[in-house]
């Protein structure tokens, strides 16, 4: 496949690692021939690296198999989670979903990634609707500052919230950074 054709969410094998693609941006700088710069996710890490590849090379995509299940619970370090049409339950390890367990609420439907057969990653939504559980009390008149609190959600997650956002109020959050979007 050419590096011009790459777009987000296809896989791709280089240098014998897993990657999968999450932003792609075409440049042509001035009087220097074009490139290709990708940002890619290794999937067995996680982590994230910025790839220059030259306009026109070729690249090793890898199909992935891309299944809707139902996240249950977890139960320590694994996930549980339900294959929608034969009803069978895997257990994922941690290093495969990542911080899923911050984002997502039992009973919850999330795409999870197959390659040869075996999980290899979970896809997140951009963003996730939770209950504050813990947060202060808001400060009477204080919609004018930019100040922001602490807030605990019923997963666990610890964002910044506004003064005026209530225990008990639900909000919005994006699952890139953890941080408070809007209320829902």
């Amino acid at each position: 496949m050419n590096s011009n054709d790459l777009s987000p969410g296809m896989a791709l094998k280089m240098d014998g690692k897993l990657f999968l693609v999450t932003g792609v941006e075409h440049r042509t700088p001035g009087n220097l021939r074009a490139f290709v710069q990708a940002k890619l996710r290794d999937l067995k890490s996680g982590s994230i690296i910025e790839k220059r590849l030259r306009s026109g090379e070729d690249v090793e995509q890898v199909e992935l198999d891309r299944r809707i299940m139902e996240f249950l619970y977890t139960q320590g370090p694994m996930a549980v989670f339900m294959d929608l049409e034969s009803f069978e339950q895997i257990e994922l390890t941690k290093d495969v979903v990542g911080d899923l367990a911050l984002y997502a609420l039992p009973n919850t439907q999330i795409l999870v990634l197959w390659c040869d057969g075996r999980p290899i990653s979970v896809e997140l939504p951009m963003t996730v609707t939770l209950q504050i559980t813990d947060t202060s009390p808001g400060i009477k008149g204080a919609t004018a500052t930019n100040q922001l609190k602490e807030a605990t959600c019923e997963t666990g997650l610890k964002t910044r919230v506004p003064p005026f956002i209530t225990l008990g109020e639900k909000i919005i959050v994006g699952t890139a950074d953890g941080a408070y979007r809007s209320r829902a």
